[in-house]
């Protein structure tokens, strides 16, 4: 019986300590290490690294933004159509937040990360 509790107090942690909150854009800053779900306006697409990676800026025109969203060259492969298409979109983004430059980023590794809300409104 001790096993049984245990096996689903650990399971009921596992899953509770996995999943994202949702947050808004300006609490960023708060959350970095911690995996969210947040929305916001695309102000800016722009490839950098020779293409490599695409960044997003949402929230505000760089250097104002609130987050950057990092594409990077397989997860970009994996994305239907251009990222240019997101420009002046509602987007939401679900992922670890870091820091880059004292700015909060999320790096996209798979396509379930990013999602164009307008298209889905439509």
């Amino acid at each position: 019986m001790t096993k049984l509790l245990f096996a689903t107090v650990f399971s009921s942690f596992v899953l509770v300590s996995g999943a994202q909150t949702t947050i808004e854009l300006k609490d960023l800053s708060r959350h970095v290490g911690d995996s969210v779900h947040v929305s916001g306006k695309v102000f800016g697409v722009r490839d950098v690294s020779n293409g490599k990676l695409t960044v997003i800026n949402v929230g505000g025109a760089y250097p104002d933004q609130l987050l950057t969203v990092v594409v990077g060259e397989e997860a970009k492969k994996l994305l239907n159509g251009s990222l240019d298409d997101y420009n002046g979109k509602e987007i939401s983004v679900s992922g670890k937040v870091e820091l880059f430059k004292d700015k909060p980023q999320i790096v996209i590794t798979k396509p379930s990360q990013l999602q164009n809300n307008t298209a889905q409104k439509q």
